[in-house]
C-alpha cells in the first residue's frame, strides 16, 4: 500500500502572507508551481493557487498592492505523511481540492497533488476525475 510520503513532492515553496500577488505569480512561474503554502512562524496560515491569483486580478485587485494573505484559503486541509494514499484522495474529493500540504510531527514536509497521485495510481483517476473537470463544463474549446 502506497503512503502519502511515497508520492508527495518534498520541494514545497512557502511564502509569508505579506508577499504581493505579483511577487507570488513571478515565483510560481519561475519555479513552475501551481501553489504556495503561506506560513508564519512555522505554522500554515493559508494556501494560494495560480487560479486564486488569476481570479483576484480578474476581479480588478491590484497585483502590486494586494497580498497573498488577503486572498488565500485560510483553513488549510492537510494530511499526515504516513497516511495511505487513498485517504489523500478521499480528502481531495470530499473537499473539492487538488492539493494537500503534507505534515509530519506538526512540520510541513511536502505537498501532494492530484497529478502526483494520477501518475502513480492510474486506477484512482476515476475518483479524482471529478476534481479535474469541476469547471470544464463552463467553457468550450482548448
Amino acid at each position: 500500500m502506497l503512503l502519502v510520503k511515497d508520492v508527495m513532492n518534498k520541494n514545497v515553496v512557502v511564502a509569508k502572507p505579506v508577499v504581493t500577488l505579483r511577487e507570488a505569480a513571478k515565483v510560481m512561474g519561475e519555479m513552475n508551481m501551481g501553489s504556495l503554502v503561506i506560513m508564519e512562524e512555522d505554522k500554515i496560515v493559508g494556501i494560494i493557487t495560480s487560479t486564486d491569483i488569476l481570479k483576484a486580478i480578474g476581479e480588478g485587485k491590484d497585483p502590486d498592492k494586494v497580498t497573498i494573505g488577503e486572498i488565500a484559503t485560510k483553513n488549510v486541509i492537510t494530511i499526515q505523511a504516513d497516511e495511505p494514499l487513498e485517504k489523500a484522495v478521499d480528502l481531495m474529493v470530499k473537499n473539492k481540492i487538488k492539493r494537500l500540504p503534507v505534515m509530519m510531527n506538526e512540520k510541513l514536509v511536502g505537498i501532494i497533488t492530484v497529478s502526483d497521485i494520477a501518475i502513480v495510481e492510474p486506477k484512482i483517476i476515476a475518483s479524482i476525475a471529478s476534481l479535474i473537470s469541476l469547471n470544464a463544463s463552463k467553457f468550450a474549446g482548448g
